[in-house]
Parts: C-alpha cells; structure tokens; sequence
C-alpha cells in the first residue's frame, strides 16, 4: 500500500483579536511578575505605583478576557490565540484577587 501525501489547505488565520488578547496577558502578567519580584526584594516597602501598576493590569486583564471571547465568536478561524489570551487573562486577574484577599487578612 502506498503511503497517499495529505495536504490540507486552508484559508483559516489566527484572530487579530485572539492575538492581542494573548500580548494583553502576557503584559499583564509580566507586569505582575516584576511588581511581585520588586516587592519582594523591598522587604514589602512598595510605592504606590505598584498598586497603579495592578489596577491597570486589571484593566488589561478585563479587555484581554473581552478580545478573547470575541474573538473565538468569529467563524473559519484558529482559536489558539484566543483560548490563550482568555487563560492568561484569567490567570492575572487571579494572581490580582489572590494579592488582594491575603492583603485584606493578613494579620
């Protein structure tokens, strides 16, 4: 039996929105790892920016989440970006809740 070449061409592109949903997160994440790393090696003695700098990761979390779903609505596409950009996002906003639950019952 000869092996049979199977090609599949296709016209399906990632979403723009997918993509920018995924570089959303991976902004907000990377800023959560230095206000993190930054904090910790200031023995907890932050400035205030950092405390700026999670409310806007929030806002970015929350925009990433929206351009996610969005995105993935869109018919003949590749999701990939999308389903990224939404776990990353989740993820931030996760990482934000988590610091601010232990700040608001830390002894």
């Amino acid at each position: 039996m000869a092996k049979k070449n199977s090609y599949m061409f296709t016209n399906k592109e990632h979403t723009q929105k997918g993509i920018l949903s995924t570089i959303l997160g991976v902004i907000s994440l990377a800023s959560l790892v230095y206000a993190i790393v930054s904090s910790y090696l200031r023995a907890g003695e932050i400035p205030l920016q950092y405390g700026a700098a999670a409310l806007l990761v929030l806002l970015f979390a929350f925009a990433g989440i929206i351009l996610g779903v969005v995105s993935r609505s869109e018919k003949d596409k590749f999701y990939l970006f999308s389903y990224l950009g939404i776990g990353l996002n989740v993820l931030a906003v996760a990482i934000v809740s988590v610091i601010l639950y232990a700040g608001a019952y830390a002894a």
